[in-house]
């Protein structure tokens, strides 16, 4: 639910005013019903804008309630410095909504005001039309969307656990940068904080979740070496360390190096990243912590845009193999797929049936489990922040999550690493041109279609929107 701010702009003549006051108030109405139904809350600033002292009084009066969103409303003609005075005044995202009708020129208003604020660039977007169309409430709820993740983005803090993963350049970000362009700290904490505190969860709550895994999963293969009842207890404790370095360093979203220190010598963090991008675990409904594995900074931020973005959690996995016969990827990375993918159900039981805990593979000698599954079918958004000469872009596309027979499933598994979690992603975008300008080994979806709202986080972050296929 965002709170969104409406401020209604009129006529600066006072003659003019007076008559259209009443059909600005019910297109207010209109406007704020709207939004209401879709689950925001709105707040009215008291006066309607007719001249410049209360372009800036109501304007300031609105950025006193805390708002993830200020609307301006053109629902007539508007002076266009009343819109300029109004957005000097106006802390956070912009968004300037005109109704369409011959009679009132709203649209002539916000035209004239958006160049205006063009010209001393001021980031805002636009959404105009009649509101009983779906469409036109789709653009502006999409604008919602995106000023509420960006607003929320701003002021949290990113757990970063351990430092650089096998010198990866593109898991590792600029702090300063990230304040001043996202607003977003960084705490930087050693990974031997999961080791040590590994071992304050209670011996009754690990094995209530190691037996629970058993219970639900489709298999828990043991082979007593890489994988035995106490291995998946100590990856079971490096999730209660997680939870317990969340919550007493006030952890938005999170990264594990990972590699090679805790993969090589204590064991892999699968099971704790797969069940804190989960909105479950053994103990019941949570909130999803979006962590990326081996700390990818950029990784963990585009997950916490899409998280916000859409609430579901977010997909983390390498760009792994192409199948080429069949212009599909395999979309695979070890441990990180939260388990809700499986089948994407409310319901864990459901998702746990699809999902086998099976031996690390050689890369990990410290052993521990990893979460394998296959990604259930269905349209996503995927995305992806990468930098180029220093300033950032977004890679946006759209794609599908695509299974076959189990025959097929299984052989296209078994070309890179079974064990490891799957999605097999047909993208809209040419092979050729994915792998000719995609910036990172990793990627990022969530279900469902979010370029428009992705276009807008970019304006308003300032970040160039890279588009590939049909969101060019």
């Amino acid at each position: 639910m965002a709170r969104i701010g409406l401020l209604s702009l009129s006529d600066g003549r006072d003659f003019v005013h007076r008559d259209v006051t009443e059909h600005i108030a019910r297109a207010a109405r209109e406007l704020a019903a709207m939004l209401t139904e879709a689950g925001h809350e709105v707040v009215l600033a008291p006066e309607q804008v007719s001249s410049n002292t209360l372009a800036t009084s109501q304007a300031r009066w609105l950025s006193d309630q805390h708002l993830d969103l200020t609307i301006f409303h053109h629902s007539v003609w508007t002076f266009p410095h009343f819109t300029m005075l109004a957005a000097e005044a106006t802390r956070g995202p912009l968004l300037m909504v005109a109704n369409i009708d011959p009679q009132f020129p709203g649209m002539v208003g916000l035209l004239a005001g958006g160049g205006g604020l063009d010209q001393i660039g001021r980031v805002h977007s636009r959404a105009w039309g009649d509101l009983g169309e779906p469409a036109v409430r789709e653009r502006i709820l999409a604008e919602v969307r995106a000023a509420t993740a960006v607003q929320r983005l701003r002021g949290s803090t990113f757990g970063r656990i351990g430092g650089r993963p096998m010198g990866m350049y593109t898991a590792v970000a600029n702090t300063d940068q990230w304040m001043r362009q996202f607003g977003v700290d960084v705490e930087e904490i050693d990974q031997w904080e999961i080791v040590r505190r590994s071992e304050n969860a209670s011996q009754t709550r690990v094995t209530a979740a190691r037996e629970w895994l058993e219970k639900r999963a489709a298999g828990v293969h043991y082979d007593g070496k890489q994988l035995t009842p106490e291995l998946l207890e100590r990856q079971i404790r490096s999730y209660y360390a997680m939870r317990e370095l969340i919550e007493e360093w006030n952890l938005d979203f999170s990264g594990i190096k990972g590699q090679p220190e805790l993969t090589t010598h204590f064991c892999t963090m699968d099971v704790a990243e797969a069940f804190l991008n989960d909105p479950y675990d053994w103990e019941g409904p949570k909130e999803t912590h979006v962590t990326a594995t081996e700390a990818d900074m950029d990784g963990a931020l585009s997950m916490q845009l899409l998280k916000l973005l859409s609430g579901d959690p977010v997909l983390f996995a390498d760009v792994r193999h192409y199948h080429a016969d069949r212009d599909v990827w395999d979309l695979c990375n070890s441990g990180q797929h939260a388990t809700w993918y499986a089948a994407r159900s409310e319901d864990p039981a459901e998702n746990l049936s699809k999902v086998h805990f099976h031996p690390e593979v050689f890369y990990f000698p410290a052993g521990g489990a990893s979460v394998q599954h296959l990604a259930a079918p269905g349209d996503l958004t995927f995305a992806r922040l990468t930098r180029d000469s220093g300033e950032y872009r977004m890679h946006v596309m759209r794609g599908s999550f695509e299974t076959y027979d189990e025959a097929t499933n299984d052989r296209m598994m078994r070309a890179s690493t079974f064990e490891w979690p799957h999605a097999f992603a047909r993208l809209d975008a040419p092979a050729d041109d994915f792998l000719g300008r995609f910036g990172s080994n990793h990627i990022h979806a969530v279900p469902g279609d979010y370029v428009a709202e992705l276009r807008s986080v970019c304006r308003q972050l300032g970040i160039r929107f890279d588009g590939f296929g049909s969101a060019a």
